[in-house]
This record gives C-alpha cells, sequence and structure tokens, in this order.
C-alpha cells in the first residue's frame, strides 16, 4: 500500500532557484543598509504569551481577533506565533533590561504568521524586515529611519513607482481633539455608514477613514482633517521631519488620510506604496508608537519603526544573476579522487569557492563545472597526481595552464581575486597564461 505524502499546508512556501535568490538579494541588501546606519541586530522569540500582541495591537483589531495563530500549551499558558515584530521587541526591551542602552537602533527578519486568506504576495507563513528606534523622540530618528527605508529600496532597485505617503497623527492633545471631532462627524451620518463602520465608530473610529467600502467613502473624504486640531507642538515636530527628509534628498508626499487606529501612535505615519502588486500595493510602512511600551507596563517611551514584506518585494526587483562559482574541481581516477577532495577542501579554507562533481566522465563533470558558472576547472587526473601538477582552465576563454598542486590555493586565489576585481570594475579578465608563469616564478624563489 503506497503512503500518502503529505501536503504543503495552504499559505506557506518552499523556496529554490530564483525565488530563494530574490529572497537572499533583498536580505543580503537590507542587511547591508542596515550596517550604514549603525542599526544592531535583533533576535527575538517565535512565539510569545498571548497577551504581548493583544494588548499590543488591540483586542478589537483584525489580527487579533481573526488571524493570530494563538494556542495553549501543556502548562496550560496562551501562546501565539508572533503576527509582527514591534510587540516582542518592544517586551524584550522592558524585560531583557535594555533601557540601559537607549537610544537603541535595530533591525531583524523572519518569518511571522497571520490567518488570512492568501493572494499575490502574501501568505500564513510570510517573511519581513524590521527596523526599530526605541528612546529616541526627537524628529531625526524619523528622518532617519526614513532615509533607511528610501535607500533600501533604491538599492534594491524598487524606488521608481514607489511613492512614500506621509502624515502627521499629532500629539496626545492633537489625537484626542480629531478623534473626538471624528467621532461627532461620523455619528451624524451613522445611518449611512456601513456595518463595520458602525462597529469601528465605537471601539477605532479612525479606521473608518481608510474604508474601502463605498458607502464609507463620501462621509471619511468629507471628514474632518487633523491638522485643523494640531497643536504647535505637533506642527513643529512634522515640520522638522519634513525638511529634514527634503534635507536628505527623500521625496515625499503627504497623505492625510494615512492613519493608524490605535491610540499609542503619535506624530509621523509613512507608507510606501507601489500600483505593481494591485490593490494591496504598500510595500513598506511603519511610524512613531510614543504610547507601545506604556500599555505594556513600561515607562513613557518614545520609539519609531518600519516593516517591509520580503515576499513583496522580492516580486518587484530584477531577478538577480546567478552567483559564480570560484572552481570547480573535476577528478578523474580514484587516486585523484582522493587528492581532489583534500584540494577542495584547502581552497574553501583559503576563501576560494568550490563545487566538486560526485560522480561521471570527464564531459559530464565538465558541464557540471559549467551549469554552476565555475570561473575555472582545476582538472586533476592520475597522471596529474603522479606529477604532482594540476590543470587550470578558465571556462569563460578556455585557456588552461599548468601548476604544481602545492602551490595551487595560492595560485587560484590570486587569478580568482585578480578577476572578480577586474569584474568589478568593469575591465578584461588579464589572460591566465600571463599569470602563471609570474606566480610559479614568485613561489619557485621562496626559501
Amino acid at each position: 500500500m503506497a503512503v500518502e505524502t503529505p501536503n504543503r499546508i495552504r499559505g506557506t512556501q518552499d523556496m529554490l532557484g530564483e525565488v530563494q535568490a530574490r529572497f537572499a538579494h533583498v536580505v543580503a541588501t537590507f542587511e547591508r543598509v542596515r550596517s550604514l546606519y549603525g542599526f544592531q541586530q535583533v533576535q527575538v522569540p517565535v512565539f510569545e504569551a498571548t497577551a504581548v500582541f493583544a494588548r499590543s495591537l488591540g483586542e478589537t483589531t483584525d489580527v487579533v481577533s481573526k488571524e493570530m495563530y494563538s494556542f495553549e500549551d501543556r502548562g496550560g499558558d496562551s501562546l501565539t506565533l508572533r503576527p509582527e515584530f514591534t510587540a516582542g521587541i518592544s517586551r524584550a526591551y522592558l524585560t531583557e533590561g535594555w533601557r540601559q542602552f537607549v537610544p537603541l537602533k535595530l533591525t531583524t527578519w523572519g518569518p511571522l504568521f497571520r490567518y488570512e486568506r492568501p493572494q499575490k504576495g502574501r501568505f500564513r507563513q510570510f517573511h519581513q524586515l524590521d527596523a526599530e528606534i526605541l528612546g529616541a523622540g526627537e524628529p531625526a530618528a524619523d528622518v532617519e529611519l526614513l532615509c533607511f527605508a528610501d535607500q533600501l529600496l533604491r538599492e534594491l532597485g524598487v524606488s521608481d513607482g514607489v511613492t512614500l505617503q506621509l502624515n502627521t497623527l499629532g500629539d496626545a492633545a492633537t489625537r484626542d481633539a480629531w478623534r473626538q471631532a471624528l467621532v461627532d462627524h461620523f455619528e451624524s451620518h451613522r445611518g449611512s455608514l456601513s456595518e463595520e463602520s458602525v462597529e469601528r465608530l465605537a471601539k477605532n473610529p479612525l479606521r473608518i477613514l481608510d474604508s474601502k467600502d463605498p458607502r464609507d467613502r463620501p462621509i471619511a473624504d468629507a471628514a474632518p482633517e487633523i491638522d485643523a486640531f494640531l497643536t504647535p507642538e505637533a506642527a513643529d515636530f512634522f515640520a522638522a521631519v519634513t525638511s529634514g527628509l527634503d534635507a536628505a534628498g527623500v521625496n515625499w508626499t503627504r497623505n492625510a488620510r494615512l492613519v493608524r487606529g490605535l491610540d499609542y501612535y503619535r506624530h509621523t505615519a509613512f507608507e510606501f506604496v507601489t500600483d505593481r502588486l494591485g490593490a494591496q500595493g504598500t510595500v513598506l510602512g511603519g511610524g512613531r508608537y510614543d504610547g507601545l511600551i506604556e500599555a505594556l507596563g513600561g515607562p513613557e517611551t518614545p520609539a519609531v519603526g518600519w516593516a517591509a514584506g520580503i515576499e513583496r518585494l522580492a516580486m518587484l526587483i530584477d531577478a538577480p544573476s546567478d552567483a559564480r562559482v570560484d572552481a570547480a574541481v573535476v577528478p578523474l581516477g580514484d587516486a585523484a579522487d582522493r587528492v581532489a577532495q583534500g584540494i577542495a577542501a584547502e581552497l574553501r579554507r583559503s576563501g576560494v569557492s568550490v563545487d566538486m562533481p560526485y560522480r561521471g566522465n570527464m564531459k559530464k563533470r565538465m558541464a557540471k563545472a559549467n551549469a554552476v558558472r565555475a570561473r575555472y576547472a582545476i582538472i586533476i587526473g592520475d597522471e596529474e597526481v603522479a606529477s604532482q601538477l594540476a590543470t587550470i582552465k578558465a571556462l569563460d576563454t578556455g585557456e588552461q595552464g599548468k601548476v604544481r598542486l602545492d602551490l595551487l590555493p595560492q595560485t587560484l586565489f590570486d587569478l580568482v581575486f585578480a578577476a572578480t576585481g577586474c569584474e568589478a570594475r568593469g575591465e578584461p579578465v588579464p589572460p591566465m597564461a600571463d599569470e602563471l608563469p609570474l606566480i610559479r616564478e614568485k613561489r619557485s624563489s621562496a626559501p
């Protein structure tokens, strides 16, 4: 009786080849750019106490009420697979004594989990990049974080067609006054609102502003704007952020309807949006959440952050070029096979990337060397073992020469170093035949 193979769970993915290459390129670019801005890496658990997310995201939000993967462990505690990073980082900030290190500039990336309908670029197990600045209440922190995001998108090559939409949610006094004005406005049109917006009116009235229901749009579009309620301090904060972005050369556009529904959000809210992913066009978003850590039981702590979906960014970038292998070791014969294993290990320890086909005749192994785009093939047969020589062949040009086995690691390292340097500068790679005798001569004259 045949055993049935279990299927992949809906909303998850297996990645190989170009899909994985795109994913890895996004992560590698993120890691490179975050180092330019002096952000530290941080790791937090994949699951937390359910209360961490319920208190951070709000009991009434769709994420908490409908989308979280929560379960009771054997000890009877309610745990939840993380649906986002900020709550866990904020919890760690409080429980691990990180307050002594403020301001903290942190990044992380990894899997998150939400039970929602899978769609283009969205999965139930998905991955995000995350950047946070904790303990900095200055507008300069918002500017730096937005410059980080802008540079990331530029270096990924997706900034064309992506727009930074920016808004202010003001300080606490601004938000309270604006919220009451919105409640009064929506109450006067309660009979015309959608059922979902009527429910939001009591729990989260700001969310009505971004409703997609056609019944709500005329009412939301006519709602009071926040600018009429900004305190002088809140207006100055937003002006400092926008002037900082202008000075840094970061383009932005005002979206006065961009909101965050939870009360702990303050001042800056932003999204980088594109029309290249259909209706769900946000590729990176965030804002200032000065009240979150206080909501988790900590002291009043300013903070600002953003997150970006790796899968969605990977869909926007050009396919990365296949990585090249520096050398393929091609042994022919039992004796050569043993020698080749030692050579491959020594080359890898010297920093040369090596592939070694396990089986096949000369033709098949050379085909594999070409398939992995090796720069050089190192051919070792029993005759080469006896003479203590190896043949090095440049696969791009067909040139080849021989070199002593004991000089092989340094010789190949020098060849690869020269070739990669020329490629990076856009220069032609020097003929291998010119390089090998010089390297031999230098090595042979050594004591």
